[in-house]
């Protein structure tokens, strides 16, 4: 297969470096990683560089920790001088971050082929700015990798042309596939929590619309409380979400929770692989929880992965109906665990990267002329 010449693909968070990984992996040389900080600190992005065996990327500044007009504008001047000092034959963005559309933009500027992993997302709330977001990516994209049928279907809604859309699959299988350790890795970390296979509840919580509502995150930290009478709960918690609940006074709710640092994502993986539930406001745990085969209960007002809503997650808002979701998927058991483990991923066979590639290559090699 050609290889294609220089890619600069722009991400920002960490589930873009873990759904990007596989991609970048298989480019090897012709990558160039562009990260630009919006979510960059050692403990979280600088761990998944090291965990995930990435190259150095290229780093921009000033963009963590402002607004969102502020981070996307950052981003895009240096992005701008970046393609202009060193312009690539294609730009790789994913999903809906500040930081991908900052690549989209800057992309679209210079007249650079943009290819987009993850089109077609969509939750139908404009409330959510990376609802925004996607819109815009998918408006500009050259090549829109949709995820699943039902994602291509949303593209062709909005009279996208479907010679732009191709349905890869999700990179997300891949990367759990190759990110979840062996069984004795596993065996061996739920011994250092000290869990039960099966036997627990691992949450994390991490979105504004939950965060940043004192009411939103005391209600859902009060009935994971209460489902911690009933087995373990254990709850990583990210940096952001600890402070939220500081400044709420909330803090005396996770005493009878197993409160953790953030996990890298090879541990996070083995031990959501092993729980009897997941509670969870992320978007990827919506993916990897069918990949991994677990149940999951999503406290969130909207999701754009209607996929995973049709056997494996349960979309519900913060306060009792968490517990109530939570306990009707706890009852069904070894058995309910049993026949999820049994059904196939909607999000795809785990060959994405690979159809990506091929489109990349396509779209990187210039036209040959016709032969008179």
């Amino acid at each position: 297969m050609h290889q294609p010449t220089r890619v600069a693909i722009v991400l920002g968070t960490r589930p873009e470096l873990v759904k990007l990984t596989d991609l970048i992996r298989l480019l090897g040389p012709a990558a160039h990683l562009v990260h630009t900080g919006q979510h960059y600190d050692e403990a979280l992005s600088g761990r998944f560089l090291d965990e995930l065996g990435l190259p150095e990327p290229t780093f921009l500044t000033g963009v963590g920790g402002q607004p969102r007009a502020v981070q996307i504008s950052a981003a895009l001047a240096q992005l701008d001088e970046l393609f202009t000092a060193e312009p690539p034959a294609a730009v790789v963005v994913q999903g809906d971050t500040n930081a991908a559309l900052s690549g989209a933009l800057a992309a679209n500027a210079r007249g650079i082929p943009l290819l987009h992993v993850e089109a077609g997302l969509r939750s139908h709330d404009r409330a959510m700015p990376e609802e925004h977001n996607r819109v815009l990516i998918d408006r500009i994209a050259d090549v829109l990798c949709a995820a699943t049928p039902e994602n291509r279907a949303n593209l062709l809604a909005e009279g996208i042309d479907e010679a732009r859309i191709a349905v890869t699959g999700n990179t997300v299988v891949e990367a759990v596939r190759n990110q979840l350790p062996a069984q004795p890795e596993r065996t061996a970390l739920l011994a250092r929590h000290g869990l039960t296979a099966d036997s627990y509840l691992l949450a994390t919580i991490h979105r504004p619309e939950n965060t940043d509502s004192p009411a939103a995150l005391s209600a859902i930290l009060t009935e994971l409380a209460a489902l911690a009478e009933e087995l373990p709960v254990l709850l990583p918690l990210h940096p952001r979400t600890r402070a939220r609940i500081e400044a709420a006074e909330l803090t005396p709710l996770l005493a009878p929770l197993s409160v953790t640092a953030p996990l890298g994502y090879s541990e996070f993986l083995a031990l959501a692989r092993h729980s009897a539930l997941l509670v969870s406001d992320s978007g990827g745990i919506q993916e990897e929880c069918t990949v991994l085969g677990r149940p999951l209960v999503v406290v969130r007002r909207s999701t754009e992965r209607p996929e995973a809503m049709a056997e494996f997650a349960d979309l519900v808002p913060p306060g009792p109906e968490i517990g109530r979701a939570a306990r009707r998927r706890l009852a069904s058991g070894a058995a309910g665990l049993a026949r999820l483990a049994a059904l196939p991923s909607p999000f795809g066979d785990g060959l994405a990267s690979d159809r990506i590639v091929g489109l990349l290559a396509r779209l990187t090699t210039p036209a040959q002329p016709v032969a008179a």
